[in-house]
Parts: C-alpha cells; structure tokens; sequence
C-alpha cells in the first residue's frame, strides 16, 4: 500500500529557458570552471534564486540542460554563469556602448543601434517581430569583428557561418532560442541558401516556423516545425534579392572608412572577460524588464512605410530618449529611400512609369497593352537584350503590378478604373513621373 501511495517523479525536461504563465522566469546560467549548469528561477515578484531542478505548477520538472552539452561546453551557444545586479537600464546600455566601442569599428549611428540592440535581444520574446542588424561589405573589412563583438553580449548568442550544416542551425534555434550570429550569409552554394533564407523570412515574426520533413528510424517521413524567431545578425558581401527580406535589415557598411587607430588587430582576452561580465547584468537586466517590456505605438514614425515600422517598433519600444530615437527614425528613413530607389529601377516599376504617364496625358477610358509596351521599349529598350513583347508586358502587368487588364474592341487594355491602384504604386514604388504630372502623349497626339 505505501508503494502504490507514493508519487512517482515527472520525467525531467531539459530547459534552457522558459517564462510561465505566472510570469516565473526561468534561464540557464554555465559555470565553465566548474562544468556546472543551473537554472535561475525568477519569480514575478523580483525575487531570485538557482536551482538544480523546478517543478512548475503544471506538474513539469525542469532540469537544466548538461553542461557537457556540445553546444554548451565548446561556447558554441554562449551563456551568462551567474546574475549580477545591471545597474540600471541607462547605465547598462552606455556600458555596452563603450564595450562596442573599444572593440570594433562603427559608424556613431549604428554603435547607437547596436547598443539597444543587444538589451532587446534578451527581452526579444516580449515582441511579435524583432528587426535584424547587418555588416555588409567586403572580405577584410570588419565585418566578423563585428559579428564577434556584438555578438558577444546577445542574449544565447549562437554563433554559425554560411558554410555550416543547415541542419544543426534549424536545430540549435528550436532548442534553444535566442541570437543567431550568422558570417557569410550570403553563401554561394543554393541549396543552403534557400534554407538560410528560410530561416531569415520565418525568423523576425513570431509563430512562423518552417516545415522540414524528417526521416524516422521507421523510415517514414514526418515533417517538423522548427521555430525560428529571433534576433539574428549577419555578415555578408552584397543583398538579397528578396527586397521583403531586405526590409528587415538595419545595416552597417563596413570598409567605407579608414580604421580607428584604437582598435586593437588582434581581438584581446579581456574582450571575452568584459562580456561574461556584461552577459551576467544583461541576464538580470532580463529578470527585470522581461514581463514589463511592451509595444509602445507612440513611437511609430509617421514618415516611413508601415512594413518598416512594424519591423522597427520592437527596438524603438526599448529607447525612452526623443532625440535617440529621432536619430534612428533618420536611419530608417534612409533605408526607405535606398528600398524605394531600388524598386523605382526595376522592371516593373519602368512598366508603371509608362502606364502612369500614359493615364496622366491621357484622358480615355482605357490604355492598350500594346502602347504600354510600344512606350517601354522606346524609353528603356536599351536596357535589355530583346525588345518586349505585348505578352511580357501583360503579364508584368497582371502577375507583378497586379494591375487588371480586360478585352475591348479585340485589343487587351488597362481600363481607367485601375488609375487609384496605379497612383499608388507609383508611391510605393518611387516611380518618378515629369514635374506638374503632365507627361507627353504616348499616342503622338
């Protein structure tokens, strides 16, 4: 009878963090001279303590996850090893500031950035959608020192290259969360390219995973949702093609300058002492304004796209001060403008620019395809390797520009009620048209 009467024990769950319904934190701290792990366990009201296992109010018992882990013991995946008291947020983000500073070459604007940048990365799951920092530019140029430095102080940084296994990054992010550091992004081998982009499109959205299919032992195929949301930061030498993905990047241009003479070559020991240190605030800086931190709509930029301010409202929800976020909001303006160049040169956007001066000198009910095309291969002809035909351009038209076309007197046609659709693209494309919009007739008339 005693033996039936006793509880048995819930199997463990190995955890490396977790914030549960009552708004008990939960994070993983690795003492590597001791090859320890432990959980800290957080409760709401401020109080704090470690432990070697937790059973939360469901009846789950936490662990924490081996120190002999791979990913643990080769600093892989780097963690705090204890809690110290962050000193304040201001505080705090100048000490990353400086930290940055000491050990990497960076524009004064994006130092900034990247200073609350890293604070957001560990409170990072208190938003819906988190935007991701970039170095761009070519080999020599600084961009895995600041990969490196950065990437120090981020929350479960998790460091891989573009030439790393796809597989063990889908599974690294699932298991553990937080930032991944990623050095040559834009790697030229397609197949693990197209899984990075994956990666990168799914990752700043929460409760987006991708879909991988894997093989049981049964040899029966069965597809996995991997979550990858998350901070993510990135070296590469050029862009996506993507321009949505692009959206998602504030970026650092490396070698557009000469180098700080301060600057030390060599990356010291002290770097990787200074930011255990930093690491250990930042966690306490987590334990403290995780369940407090939230999105605040006042500090939408009204000048820039709605996509923009979607991505960036995570990190200018974190800065209190007006005059750095107006600073960052100049940033962001800059982005919009260099997307907005970028669009106004492509092939769609010459269709449109056709079409817009097309319906502005024109005041008939409809604009043939094969004007369109007829003005298009007259002004930007050049440009190609072929003339194109009224089919292309139909079809850029429809499946591009979404513009509806419709038959009429045996000719295909934009009839004149897709003119506000048209005024539109021409602003979110940055389709420049003549000045007074008054453009002369496609027709010769």
């Amino acid at each position: 009878m005693k033996k039936q009467s006793r509880k048995e024990k819930p199997e463990p769950t190995p955890t490396v963090s977790r914030v549960l319904e009552d708004g008990t934190i939960v994070e993983l701290v690795y003492r590597a001279g001791e090859k320890r792990t432990s959980l800290v366990i957080a409760e709401a009201n401020g109080d704090w303590r470690y432990e070697d296992e937790f059973l939360t109010r469901a009846g789950e018992r936490l662990v924490p996850y081996s120190a002999h882990n791979n990913l643990i013991a080769n600093e892989c995946v780097l963690l705090p090893s204890d809690v110290t008291d962050h000193g304040g947020k201001d505080r705090l983000r100048e000490d990353v500031r400086a930290f940055l500073h000491r050990y990497t070459d960076l524009s004064p604007e994006f130092e900034t950035i990247a200073s609350y940048y890293v604070l957001l990365t560990w409170v990072y799951d208190a938003f819906n959608e988190v935007p991701y920092l970039r170095f761009r530019g070519d080999y020599g140029t600084g961009k895995t020192r600041g990969l490196m430095t950065i990437g120090s102080l981020c929350y479960k940084s998790f460091f891989a290259s573009g030439a790393s296994t796809v597989s063990p990054i889908f599974h690294t992010l699932d298991s553990f969360g937080g930032t991944l550091i990623l050095d040559e992004a834009d790697l030229r081998f397609s197949d693990a390219k197209a899984d990075i982009v994956k990666i990168l499109n799914n990752g700043n959205v929460k409760g987006l995973p991708v879909l991988r299919t894997i093989v049981t032992r049964a040899k029966e195929f069965n597809p996995q949702a991997f979550h990858v949301f998350g901070p993510k930061i990135v070296g590469m030498r050029h862009s996506f093609d993507d321009r949505a993905l692009e959206s998602r990047f504030l970026t650092e241009e490396t070698g557009q300058r000469g180098l700080r003479g301060d600057i030390p070559v060599h990356l010291p020991n002290s770097l990787k002492e200074e930011a255990a240190v930093l690491r250990n605030r930042l966690l306490h800086f987590r334990l403290t304004y995780r369940n407090a931190v939230k999105v605040d709509p006042g500090v939408v930029i009204a000048e820039i796209e709605p996509r923009l301010n979607q991505t960036a409202l995570s990190l200018l929800s974190l800065i209190d001060d007006a005059e750095t976020r107006k600073s960052i909001g100049k940033t962001l303006l800059q982005l919009q403008e260099d997307l907005v160049n970028e669009r106004g040169q492509t092939l769609p956007a010459q269709v449109l620019q056709i079409v817009a001066e097309a319906f502005t000198a024109s005041d008939r009910p409809s604009i043939s395809v094969r004007e369109i095309a007829d003005g298009f291969n007259a002004r930007f002809g050049e440009d190609y390797d072929r003339t194109l035909s009224n089919k292309t351009i139909g079809t850029v038209l429809r499946k591009h520009l979404r513009l509806k076309t419709q038959k009429s007197n045996g000719i295909y046609v934009v009839p004149v009620s897709e003119r506000p659709k048209v005024d539109l693209l021409v602003k979110r494309l940055g389709v420049a048209l003549p000045e007074g919009n008054a453009a002369p007739r496609l027709d010769g008339r």
